[in-house]
């Protein structure tokens, strides 16, 4: 069988270890695919850079539309990124009847309602293992191998730099801004981390995840978006002795009044695998009510984990290029006319438990009055941590910190109790306040 032509938008990276790998392995790919899958195009506006990359065999140009235009081409793979031109780009090749291949997150948690629609209207796939998590293949998993579940939630470390950050904070017992620099060095932060390290990054993997996990259109939106800027070392020092860890979360949870969807730093109980999880690696973990809770632990970024995924997506369209539309897995799992309208909750209305830390005046009566507070609100506490003064501010120090554990409570709920506790005289800085999943 002829092999099926492959045009590639983009050969920085990820672009380069999808050459590579699929030229490396082409033998053992196409005993799997059953036939032959040969990238014959780039565009890449480094033109003589993408030469030296794929050679002579491939056809190199500088205008991607010259790649989507060319009606050899069967699968497009785009691998741009972000929100303009690729958008533009990844519509022109479906309406060319092209495939799509991508792994660009942002795009689809953004766009993919529209790009899923095009797609179905043109009787074409759009593939995005690689969008989240990188070489995990969380999205099959999540689209076939948990199928007869009813997911329940899913909890991801999907941001492997910010992972990183935590981890090194957590070895070294320094703050953010140090180790952010220290990342950046070593290339495991961008010169412009802001994606990463403001979990946006995170929040476009866990809105491509809910919606494949519940059948809901994917809204970016509405996604509560909170990242790690304003975590100190003394807080990871604190939740470990605890008995935590704090990890960026992506989170999504069903409900009885709907789906949860937010990206923010939590306490993990440090006896949780995820909780282990150091480094860049990722992991992500899916609780569904047949299967129970299931871990997918790797690589999530990087050349060649990276081309894995999108490999593996070009391998699923290979074999089901000649297929009946109708028989293909769908795009969000769900077939098209069975999509749900759950909606995503206001953070206001998640509920879950709370780590709080308040730096207050060293006096008698000060944990009254705060208990005091939060038992008004109904919320029930877990565990209090109080620091001898001396410990916190030095010999002579008259504040303390006071740490919290609560029992779940109401987001808006907290809210209300928090405002009048950072109205209290003796509360000298602003409250800390860290959210607790058990994952259990």
């Amino acid at each position: 069988m002829k092999a099926i032509q492959v045009g590639l938008l983009g050969i920085g990276t990820v672009g380069t270890g999808t050459f590579n790998v699929l030229k490396r392995n082409q033998e053992e790919i196409k005993r799997r695919a059953g036939r032959g899958i040969e990238i014959t195009m780039v565009a890449d506006l480094d033109q003589e850079r993408a030469r030296s990359i794929v050679g002579s065999d491939v056809k190199v140009v500088k205008d991607a539309r010259e790649v989507i235009a060319n009606p050899d081409i069967d699968i497009v793979i785009e691998l741009i990124g972000g929100y303009g031109i690729a958008k533009t780009l990844v519509l022109e090749a479906i309406a060319a009847g092209k495939h799509v291949v991508t792994a660009n997150k942002a795009l689809l948690a953004v766009h993919g309602t529209e790009i899923f629609a095009a797609a179905s209207a043109q009787r074409v796939m759009v593939a995005f293992e690689a969008a989240v998590a990188g070489g995990i293949p969380i999205i099959k998993a999540l689209r076939e191998g948990l199928s007869a579940n009813r997911i329940q939630w899913i909890a991801g470390i999907i941001n492997g730099t910010t992972n990183f950050i935590l981890s090194e904070m957590r070895d070294k017992g320094l703050d953010f801004s140090v180790v952010l620099k220290e990342a950046q060095r070593l290339g495991y932060a961008e010169a412009d981390p802001t994606f990463d390290i403001e979990g946006v990054d995170a929040a476009h993997k866990a809105t491509i995840m809910s919606a494949i996990a519940y059948g809901i259109p994917v809204q970016f939106d509405k996604a509560y978006v909170e990242g790690i800027t304003h975590l100190g070392a003394v807080d990871i020092r604190y939740a470990e002795q605890l008995g935590y860890r704090i990890k960026l979360l992506g989170i999504t949870k069903r409900t009885n009044l709907g789906v949860e969807l937010r990206v923010h730093p939590s306490l993990i109980p440090a006896k949780r695998l995820i909780a282990n999880v150091e480094g860049a690696m990722n992991a992500v973990v899916v609780h569904g009510d047949a299967v129970g809770t299931t871990l997918y632990y790797g690589k999530g970024a990087g050349a060649e984990p990276t081309a894995s995924a999108v490999i593996a997506d070009l391998v699923d369209v290979a074999r089901l290029h000649t297929a009946d539309p109708q028989n293909r897995v769908p795009h969000l799992a769900f077939q098209p006319d069975a999509m749900s309208n759950l909606s995503v909750l206001p953070m206001s209305e998640v509920v879950t438990s709370y780590y709080l830390r308040l730096r207050v005046v060293d006096q008698a009566g000060v944990l009254a009055k705060v208990t005091g507070i939060l038992a008004e609100a109904g919320i029930s506490i877990d565990a209090v941590l109080q620091r001898e003064a001396d410990e916190v501010g030095g010999e002579g120090s008259t504040s303390t910190d006071l740490v919290i554990l609560t029992h779940d409570a109401r987001e808006g709920t907290m809210n209300d109790a928090l405002a009048q506790l950072q109205a209290l005289s003796t509360v000298l800085a602003p409250i800390v306040r860290i959210r607790k999943e058990e994952l259990s």
